[in-house]
C-alpha cells in the first residue's frame, strides 16, 4: 500500500487494450472525478482480476472501501492495481486480512518491502531514487516497477509508482508525466505482448517548484522512469542481456521511436542477440517494416563500436570480434556493462529516439509454457 500526504495531486498513464482490468477503469474515474487529488493505492499481485465479469469491480471497490474506512479517506481517494493471471480473481479473504497489517506497516523507509512484495516472475525488484536541488530547493524523486513479462506498453508498463516531493499543479503534472512515459516506458518490449492491467501512477506533493525549474524537473522524471524501463527490459523472462537501440535522422521523434520499437521487438533480432550472431541483416529487416518511410542509399548501421553498414553499402567487419561484443554476458550471469548498443542512421531528419528490449532465450518459453501448470 501506498500513501501519499494531504494535498498530493496524482497523474496515471493506463493501457490502451481493448480489455481492461476493472481496476483500471476505477483508477481512471476516480482521478478524473477528484481531478488527481486521492491519497492511497492498493496493490495486489498475483491475481489480475481481469476477464471474470462484474465480480471483479465488486472486489475492487470492497478493498478501496476497507483501505478507506480504516483511513478515514474518502473511498474515491482510494485506487486500486492488480497484477497476476488473467481471469483469476483476486483471493478476497486473503486481501481484506492484509489490510490491518498493510496499515499498521506504513512507513516512510518502506519502499525496498513494497517494491518485492508486486513482484510476479520478476528475478529482482525495481527501484531508484533521485536527489538534486533546483533555485536552492531539495527535490527528490523516487520510483518502483514490476515487469517482466507481457511487456509491449501503450502506455507505461505492467505497474509503476512514482512519487515527487514538489507541488505541481495537477494538470501540468499529468502532461509531464505523459512525456516522460513516452520516452521510457513506452520505448521498451520484452515480447510484444500489452496487459489487461498496465498502469502507471505518480503522486506530487509539496513545496511548489519555481515554474523555471519545471523542465529540469521532467529531466529528472524522465531519467527515473529510463531506469526503472531498462531494468524491466533488462529483467524480461529469461533474458540475459539488455538491448539499446538507438534511431537517428529520422523526421521525427515519433518515427524514430516507432523504428528502434520494431526493432527491439524483432523475434529473429532477438535471438540472434541471444546467440552473439552479428546478422545484421535482421535489424535492417525490422527497420523496415516498421511503417516509416526512408531510403535504403541512406542507412547506416553500427552494432557497439563497429560499423556494419555505410550509407546503404556493407562494411567489411570481423565477425567473431563482433559477436563477442555481443555475449558480454557469462553463463547468463550480467556483466557491469550488459548492454548491446545498436546505433541506425535511416536518413538527415532531425528525430532521434531510443527504445530497449532484450534477448529471447529458450528460457523465455519454458516460463510461459508452464506458467499456470
Amino acid at each position: 500500500m501506498l500513501l501519499a500526504p494531504e494535498g498530493a495531486v496524482c497523474a496515471g498513464t493506463f493501457t490502451q487494450s481493448l480489455v481492461r482490468a476493472s481496476c483500471v477503469d476505477l483508477c481512471i474515474d476516480r482521478l478524473k472525478a477528484r481531478a488527481g487529488k486521492v491519497r492511497a493505492v492498493l496493490i495486489n499481485s498475483g491475481q489480475a482480476n481481469a476477464c471474470i465479469g462484474e465480480q471483479a469491480l465488486l472486489d475492487s471497490l470492497e478493498a478501496t472501501d476497507a483501505i478507506a474506512e480504516s483511513l478515514r479517506l474518502a473511498r474515491e481517494e482510494v485506487l486500486i492495481c492488480s497484477t497476476g493471471v488473467i481471469g483469476v480473481p483476486i483471493l478476497m479473504q486473503n486481501l481484506l486480512e492484509g489490510i490491518n497489517p498493510l496499515i499498521e506497516g506504513l512507513s516512510p523507509d518502506g519502499d525496498e518491502s513494497a517494491a518485492k512484495a508486486i513482484m510476479t516472475t520478476d528475478l529482482i525488484h525495481k527501484q531508484i531514487a533521485y536527489e538534486t536541488y533546483l533555485g536552492g530547493q531539495r527535490v527528490r524523486i523516487g520510483g518502483m516497477a514490476k515487469g517482466s513479462g507481457m511487456i509491449h506498453p501503450d502506455m507505461a508498463t505492467m505497474l509503476g509508482f512514482l512519487s515527487c516531493d514538489v507541488g505541481i499543479p495537477a494538470d501540468l503534472w499529468q502532461e509531464m508525466i505523459s512525456r516522460a512515459v513516452d520516452r521510457s516506458f513506452n520505448a521498451i518490449t520484452v515480447d510484444g505482448d500489452t496487459s489487461t492491467n498496465d498502469s502507471l501512477l505518480a503522486f506530487s506533493a509539496g513545496e511548489s517548484l519555481d515554474k523555471k525549474y519545471l523542465d529540469d524537473l521532467e529531466i529528472g522524471l524522465t531519467a527515473v522512469m529510463q531506469y526503472l524501463a531498462k531494468a524491466i527490459a533488462r529483467d524480461g523472462e529469461g533474458a540475459t542481456c539488455l538491448l539499446e537501440v538507438n534511431v537517428q535522422g529520422a523526421d521525427s521523434a515519433f518515427d524514430a521511436r516507432k523504428v528502434a520499437r520494431t526493432i527491439c521487438g524483432s523475434s529473429l533480432v532477438k535471438t540472434a542477440l541471444h546467440g552473439g550472431d552479428p546478422n545484421w541483416g535482421r535489424i535492417i529487416a525490422a527497420a523496415a517494416r516498421a511503417g516509416v518511410a526512408f531510403l535504403p542509399e541512406n542507412l547506416s548501421l553500427w552494432i557497439g563500436p563497429y560499423q556494419l553498414m555505410q550509407r546503404g553499402e556493407p562494411q567489411i567487419f570481423e565477425e567473431d570480434v563482433v559477436s563477442a561484443y555481443i555475449k558480454k554476458r557469462i553463463d547468463g550471469d550480467y556483466l557491469v556493462d550488459d548492454c548491446v548498443n545498436v546505433r541506425l542512421v535511416i536518413g538527415n531528419g532531425l528525430g532521434h529516439a531510443l527504445a530497449w528490449g532484450c534477448d529471447l532465450s529458450d528460457q523465455y518459453v519454458r516460463i510461459n509454457a508452464d506458467y499456470t501448470t
